[in-house]
This record gives C-alpha cells, sequence and structure tokens, in this order.
C-alpha cells in the first residue's frame, strides 16, 4: 500500500529578528571530525551504528512567542483563528537551534560530554567503555567497542525520541561506509553520488580521464565571458550547480580535486566558455575515478598522524595572491585538507610558505586538541612536512627577517608551540610532497603519486 506523507513547515520567511527570533546558529560537525572518527573506528575495530531522529524540530520547545495561521485544510474554530506555536517547526529560523539545546540536555543526562574541540561531538567514557556520537541535526552516529553498550544507548536513547534504527553504519550523509573488519580497514565511497552528477549534468557517457585539472592550466578573469554569444551560452551552462556538487565531492572523500574546486569557484560570479570546459574536464576526470575510495588502515602511529603544507606563491592572476594548502593523515588516509587562497598578497614564496605553516598548525593543533578528548594522546609533537627550506627555518627562529617583517606579530605563534615540541616542522623534498596537487595542477604521475598518499586507493 502506498503511503503519504505531509509535513507542516512554517513560513520562516516572514519572522522578524528580534522579535520572532535571535539566535540561529546550531553546530554540525565538521567533516575532518567525522573522518576522524571513522578512521579510529577502523583501526580500533569499533561497532558503528546509525540512527534516525523522527521528526526532530517539533521535539523542541520555543523561547519565543509566535503565531500561525492554521495550516489549509485542518482549521479549527474558524478560519480568522491563529494558533501559538508551543514547540518548534521545520522552517523557523530558530528550529536547529533549539532542537541541538533539546538534544543537549538529553545526552547530558545520559552522561555523555559534548567537546569543545567539536560541539556537535559528543563522548561518553566511564571505566573501559568509551562511547563516540557525532550528530548532523537529526543523523546520529554511534561508535564503541562494545556492541551491547551501543543497543543499550540507542534505547535509553529511544526513550526521549522516536528514531529510526538504520543498524550498522553503511551510508553517513551520502557517503557509503566499506568495512574489512579482519584487516581493521575502512573505505569511503561516494561513487552513487558521482554517477547521479554526471547524470544531471547529462555526461554520463563523457570519455574519462586521469587529472583533475590540465597540467599547467591557470584561469583568471580575462577568460569570463566577452561577448553576448559567449554570455548566452553560459546561462545555459549549470555552472554554479556542477561546482556545488563538485564541492561537496572535494569536501568528504576526495582532497583530489580539491584544488581544481577551489579554482572554477572562484568564477561563480562570472564564468566564461574556458571555466565551463574545466568544470566539464573536472566532471570527466570524476567519471575516471568513480571507483576511487578514500582507505584508512593499518594501526595508529606513536605521532598519531602527519601533516603536509605548501604554497603556490602568486598563484592567482587577477590578484596575485598565493594558494595554500595543507593535508593531514591518519592510518594511511587523508583526514583534513584545505586548498584556498590566501587572505592576502605575500612578498615572497617564504612567506607564502610560511603562512601555509600558520593555517596548518592550526589544524595540527586542533587535532591533537580532539584526539587528546577522545583518548589518543601523544606526547611527541606532530609532524609537518615543509618543502621550502627557508620557511622552514622562520618556523624555527627569527630568522629572514627582512622577508617577514611586515607580517602582523600573531602570525608567530607558531613559533611558540614548535618551542614547546607539540609541532615539529621538517623539511620534504618537493617530489615527496603530497601537498602539491592541493596548490597546483599536476601531471599525471605526480598525481597519482598524491593520490595514492592521500590514501585514495581502486
Amino acid at each position: 500500500m502506498e503511503c503519504y506523507k505531509a509535513c507542516l513547515v512554517a513560513k520562516g520567511f516572514s519572522q522578524h529578528p528580534g522579535i520572532d527570533y535571535n539566535e540561529v546558529f546550531a553546530p554540525t560537525f565538521c567533516p575532518a571530525a567525522l573522518r576522524l572518527i571513522l578512521a579510529l573506528a577502523g583501526i580500533e575495530d569499533m561497532e558503528l551504528c546509525s540512527v534516525d531522529v523522527t521528526s526532530a524540530f517539533p521535539n523542541s520547545d520555543l523561547e519565543e512567542v509566535i503565531y500561525m495561521r492554521q495550516p489549509e485544510g485542518f482549521v479549527q474554530g474558524g478560519p480568522n483563528k491563529v494558533l501559538r506555536l508551543k514547540k518548534s517547526l521545520y522552517g523557523l529560523k530558530q528550529s536547529a537551534r533549539q532542537w541541538n539545546k533539546k538534544l543537549l540536555k538529553v545526552l547530558m543526562d545520559m552522561g555523555f560530554t559534548r567537546l569543545e574541540s567539536d560541539r556537535s561531538i559528543y563522548i561518553y567514557v566511564k571505566g573501559d567503555v568509551k562511547i563516540i556520537v557525532p550528530i548532523y541535526i537529526d543523523d546520529i552516529t554511534f561508535a564503541s567497542k562494545s556492541k551491547s553498550v551501543i543497543d543499550e544507548t540507542v534505547v535509553e536513547f529511544s526513550k526521549h525520541f522516536k528514531i529510526r534504527d538504520l543498524g550498522d553504519t553503511k551510508f553517513l550523509l551520502g557517503v557509503q561506509v566499506i568495512r574489512d573488519r579482519k584487516n581493521h580497514t575502512i573505505a569511503l565511497s561516494q561513487r552513487q553520488y558521482i554517477i547521479d552528477m554526471l547524470e544531471r549534468y547529462g555526461i554520463s557517457d563523457c570519455n574519462p580521464i586521469q587529472t583533475p585539472m590540465q597540467p599547467g592550466l591557470k584561469l583568471s578573469k580575462s577568460m569570463c565571458s566577452q561577448t553576448s554569444e559567449e554570455a548566452q551560452e553560459m546561462e545555459n551552462a549549470p555552472y554554479l550547480n556542477a561546482v556545488g556538487s563538485l564541492q561537496y565531492l572535494a569536501t568528504m572523500t576526495h582532497p583530489d580535486i580539491a584544488y581544481a574546486v577551489s579554482c572554477l569557484a572562484r568564477f561563480n560570479f562570472m564564468p566564461g566558455p574556458k571555466h565551463w570546459a574545466a568544470v566539464k574536464y573536472l566532471l570527466r576526470y570524476c567519471k575516471g575515478t568513480m571507483d576511487y575510495k578514500l582507505q584508512y588502515s593499518g594501526q595508529l602511529s606513536t605521532e598519531l598522524f602527519t601533516t603536509f603544507c605548501d604554497a603556490s606563491h602568486g598563484d592567482c592572476l587577477d590578484t596575485g595572491q598565493s594558494t595554500g594548502g595543507y593535508l593531514t593523515t591518519l592510518g594511511g588516509g587523508a583526514i583534513g585538507w584545505s586548498s584556498k587562497l590566501q587572505s592576502f598578497v605575500t612578498l615572497s614564496t617564504t612567506e607564502a610558505e610560511y603562512i601555509a605553516a600558520v593555517e596548518t598548525g592550526k589544524e595540527i593543533m586542533w587535532m591533537r586538541n580532539i584526539l587528546e578528548k577522545m583518548g589518543y594522546t601523544s606526547k611527541l609533537p606532530s609532524p609537518l612536512h615543509i618543502d621550502n627550506q627557508s620557511a622552514l627555518s622562520v618556523t624555527k627562529n627569527p630568522e629572514h627577517h627582512g622577508w617577514m617583517k611586515q607580517l602582523d606579530l600573531s602570525f608567530f605563534w607558531l613559533r611558540d608551540v614548535v618551542d614547546k615540541k607539540q609541532i615539529l616542522p621538517s623539511y620534504i623534498a618537493g617530489a615527496e610532497q603530497v601537498a602539491d596537487l592541493l596548490t597546483k595542477a599536476l601531471p599525471l604521475p605526480k598525481v597519482q603519486f598524491c593520490r595514492q598518499r592521500m590514501g585514495i586507493i581502486a
């Protein structure tokens, strides 16, 4: 029998700030935190279980006084009578925040602690029992070495909310989770997402290629639409939609396309035919790598994780800004990565590389903090691999003063954490620099090398 469902949605667009709502922020875990938990689950052979809260938002209470017209077809007491909302509804601007506050109270009452390093991740520790719970709105995952403990927690959780127990985690936010319990490996795949994306843009039958961008390609504003014919052509091209779809892929499981997506997103305001050709080129690369997975395997080392950083000085032809990138790996696979323009123009390669190292240092300190809260503490400094000798020297000592004196003093906090032996910068040859793929368009042999070191395998 077919089942029809309807959802009552409030007209949140008519709400007035300061009257109908105040704060609206609600946390969701960052993708790096999710990958970290999944990697640890694979390495430690943890059980993974997912649940979904049914109609999550109406479980929470409203703090503001809000009246709403009665929905059509469900009028009670006359058509001009309005109703005061007691519970949050989908559509209200503050609903996600109110739901998060309700969820926080319930989990705290169950004995969980919220991590300050990521306020959408909760952890329960009692004796030998440890449960890690990442939450994305109403999608909740439980990770623990004990299946019975997870089952008991799910039962306790179901006393507070109506839930659907989805069993062992197979899919999470559109990402397939593939496990090999015997070899302690876990792989993340978005094959179906890529298939659907290619069908959406009508290029399912395209010829696959093996590099995300043409080697050496530099895009600029001069390639934007120059004639009315080109503008008309681009009006019919789904440029924004395609770049948005590719961005989710680059954010979740494919660091190998992060640089290409970052470059393409710079021209969302007025793309030209050459930009659109680069998008289609990247889609063809996705076609050729749709079966590739981001895999974590092996054992945790005493260093826990390793980080690489790189910069391409003056990469942007329009502004002269440099592209900085970093990559953090754990268990043989990429956990966190970034590829984006630096916020200001740097005056030398040394400065660009050092600024990239500073941004990477922030990620390293976050990784150390969240791992410590999860029970993985290392007294050794975290490795940071840099392929520029002068930038490496600046991370340790106030050398090259003439090149760096214009920088704000806040950038030199990196030396403090290096002195405290929390981060250990070291030199790596350019040929071994994995973060190269996050700062420039590379030829196939280097793409294959970086992809392998990132843990992306067929």
